[in-house]
């Protein structure tokens, strides 16, 4: 019986991919390119989590956990959880090293279907509503220090021309190089790790100066279990963003060394920043003001810093911009390992000739974004997913598991005790049943989103005898965007994946379908 095979960009045990990779432009060929260094690694993990919640919304954790040496220990467990959440991709990057972090891995282990779904969610409302937020944040504290007054009263049309300005603006950076996109990310990380540290020594030396009290008797008024699991919420949505990094795998220079050197320096980083920066605030504010504030550390400025507090909203801004930045990167990825394997057009699955930018597919998500921003209440959107994301991760750590028993030959970089990755599967099964139980109707909304993903799968991907206008017309519209964009597909030598073989024990052969376009063509 002849077996069933898939193509998969894996590598062989102890091979490294194609060569190839490293040297683009030479030899003929077109690849993305492996410039994405440990630092880089760093600073998108870190820019990617640092976001403006840390500098607006501590006091959601605050009000849930009931008391200040609780959230403390919340902040503690949330990093924890997400420490050990992201040493469980860096096994499943280094087995599987292929971009598109959690789309990739449920396609290996699963099939098309559930990748599928997974990619129609992120690429419909997820990552183009995220990136739409996050740009709006900046927006928002951007035009503080000129329009003044509280956050609430900035202008709206004001905000959002300046989220469209720096959405557009983006989307040029990362078009341009990948180099570039990644200097704008570690310089506008370094700018927010500064503006926590400013916070965090002014705290230090308010309590070397003896203001103590807020943290006297710091677990009396705990709530109950059920505050203290949306107070977890609450604090993991902060630290979202630590599986960005597994996208750009491929983009990673050694990743089997740097993709875990990234994740074990940048989450530990960002844990006891978050939580120094809460010890600060409550060096200063008191339990009840943190709650009470729209903004923790506007208050703590103009406490502290009365005439120069108008620093801190740039400094959010600026933080707002890096995130931003570490979103639109990753998201392109996503897309564009997507198309590679015909979820989506194959035009998001090409590249520039010259620059080695997937233009297509950040283009994409550009405009998506710009859509969403033209909406009113685009927040909500993301609400209805809280629980999605934790199914696609649960469903990531069950794939791991199981190509540990079945796939035990697998060339392993890094494998953790298998203790590890049951313990997080467990806390992702709390996390997705706690907001069933706590919010059916909106959980519901967002599954019913998903599942809008079937009839999606069964025209563009299984239906394959498309009428002959469609795909003439298809070929027409990606022709002409090819040459306008100077775009080509990727020149790939991927191995095949056999069932009964395992992953990568093939010879190399070229799958890759979308060929390289002679512009000379008409």
């Amino acid at each position: 019986m002849k077996s069933k095979k898939y193509a998969l960009a894996l590598k062989k045990p102890n091979q490294s991919l194609d060569k190839s990779i490293d040297d683009n432009g030479k030899g003929g060929q077109v690849r993305l390119e492996r410039s994405v260094t440990l630092t880089n690694g760093i600073t998108i993990i870190v820019g990617t989590i640092i976001g403006s919640g840390i500098f607006i919304t501590p006091g959601e954790v605050l009000r849930s956990c009931g008391a200040p040496g609780t959230a403390l220990v919340l902040w503690t467990i949330c990093g924890l959880f997400s420490l050990l959440g992201a040493l469980c991709y860096a096994e499943l990057g280094t087995t599987i090293p292929q971009s598109g972090g959690d789309y990739a891995y449920i396609r290996v282990c699963f099939g098309e279907l559930p990748a599928f779904l997974f990619l129609w969610v992120n690429l419909l409302i997820i990552r183009p509503v995220a990136m739409a937020i996050v740009c709006l944040a900046f927006g928002y504290y951007a035009s503080q220090p000129l329009l003044g007054g509280a956050i609430e009263e900035a202008g709206v049309p004001i905000a959002k021309l300046l989220a469209a300005f720096v959405i557009v603006l983006l989307t040029l950076i990362n078009c341009w190089s990948v180099k570039l996109a990644m200097k704008v990310q570690d310089i506008f990380t370094v700018a927010k790790v500064i503006a926590l540290l400013i916070i965090i020594i002014s705290g230090i030396v308010v309590i070397f100066q003896g203001k103590v009290q807020n943290f006297e008797n710091s677990f009396a008024g705990t709530k109950s279990i059920g505050d203290l699991s949306i107070a977890l919420y609450s604090g993991l949505f902060a630290f979202g963003g630590w599986n960005f990094l597994n996208f750009v795998t491929e983009e990673m220079k050694d990743p089997s060394r740097n993709l875990p050197r990234s994740i074990i320096i940048g989450l530990p980083l960002v844990t006891v920043l978050y939580i120094l920066t809460n010890v600060a605030y409550l060096a200063v504010l008191s339990p009840a003001q943190i709650i009470t504030s729209k903004a923790v550390a506007f208050d703590f400025a103009n406490i502290l810093f009365a005439k120069v507090s108008w620093i801190m909203p740039i400094f959010v801004s600026l933080s707002a911009f890096g995130g931003a930045n570490g979103i639109l990167f990753t998201s392109g990825r996503l897309l564009f390992v997507g198309a590679q394997y015909n979820h989506l057009p194959k035009l998001l699955a090409m590249i520039h000739v010259k620059r080695f930018t997937p233009i297509p597919s950040i283009l994409f998500l550009c405009l998506m974004s710009l859509v969403y921003l033209t909406g009113k209440n685009i927040g909500t959107l993301i609400n209805y997913f809280s629980f999605v994301f934790y199914i696609f991760v649960g469903v990531c750590i069950v794939g791991l598991i199981y190509l540990r028993w079945k796939q035990p030959q697998l060339a392993r970089p890094i494998k953790l005790p298998m203790i590890f990755h049951i313990v997080f599967l467990l806390m992702c099964v709390f996390l997705v049943v706690v907001p069933i139980m706590a919010s059916p109707r909106d959980m519901g909304i967002g599954l019913g989103i998903v599942l809008t993903g079937l009839p999606a799968y069964l025209i563009t991907v299984k239906w394959k005898n498309k009428p002959r206008c469609w795909t003439k017309m298809m070929s027409v519209v990606t022709v002409f965007v090819q040459k306008v964009l100077m775009v080509v597909g990727q020149e790939l030598k991927i191995p095949d994946y056999d069932e009964n073989k395992g992953l990568g024990t093939h010879a190399m052969t070229d799958q890759n379908e979308i060929l390289p376009l002679n512009l000379e063509d008409k």
